[in-house]
């Protein structure tokens, strides 16, 4: 699994001959918090011990949850939430700020000779290129990546997550905001991997 995700390929090995094939795809994946999935919940007590809930964690290896672009909490919706008369935000307007973004990302590689469709796809190359930072964006990254041990490859996935983030908002610089918004999506870097 890792291998498809970090090059956008599978290998198929035999003894006469060896194929490659294009595997681009998006992975979205759930699982609960630990054995009984009630850690962290507002309503229930959870029963597990820590080390039950680290044996059940780590069924999904360091290395393939860095690869993972977003992992976060969902906790469960209470029924004031549930019957809430507030209006969201609908999908087609979600939609809207989607396509404009995507739009933003094929203008900014349209110059390039590789084909880029989307901050994703971004090599190191690219995001030292597309993802420049002011200093308190520096500050805040370098304090999250020592504080939370990060993985040089999670500090890559930050970086396309807050270029995202920017496009979403329609923001041409990377802001500290972004940065932060970024670094809440790495959950799981910060409970038993940590």
């Amino acid at each position: 699994m890792r291998q498809p995700l970090e090059d956008g390929t599978v290998c198929i090995a035999r003894a006469s001959m060896s194929l490659t094939f294009p595997a681009r795809f998006m992975l979205a994946a759930a699982m609960n918090p630990c054995p009984c999935g009630y850690f962290n919940d507002r309503s229930r007590e959870c029963h597990c011990t820590p080390p039950m809930i680290q044996r059940y964690i780590s069924k999904i290896s360091g290395p393939l949850l860095d690869r993972i672009d977003i992992h976060i909490d969902v906790p469960a919706v209470n029924y004031k939430e549930m019957r809430s008369t507030s209006v969201p935000e609908s999908s087609l307007q979600i939609r809207d700020r989607v396509i404009r973004a995507r739009q933003t990302q094929l203008t900014r590689f349209a110059t390039l000779k590789e084909k880029l469709y989307c901050n994703a796809q971004m090599s190191p190359r690219h995001i030292r290129a597309y993802c420049d930072l002011s200093a308190d964006c520096e500050r805040l990254l370098e304090r999250a990546m020592s504080q939370q041990g990060l993985s040089a490859r999670a500090h890559d996935r930050i970086l396309k997550v807050a270029r995202t983030i920017a496009d979403l908002e329609g923001v041409a610089a990377i802001e500290p905001k972004h940065i932060a918004e970024a670094i809440q999506y790495r959950t799981l870097d910060r409970t038993f991997w940590a």
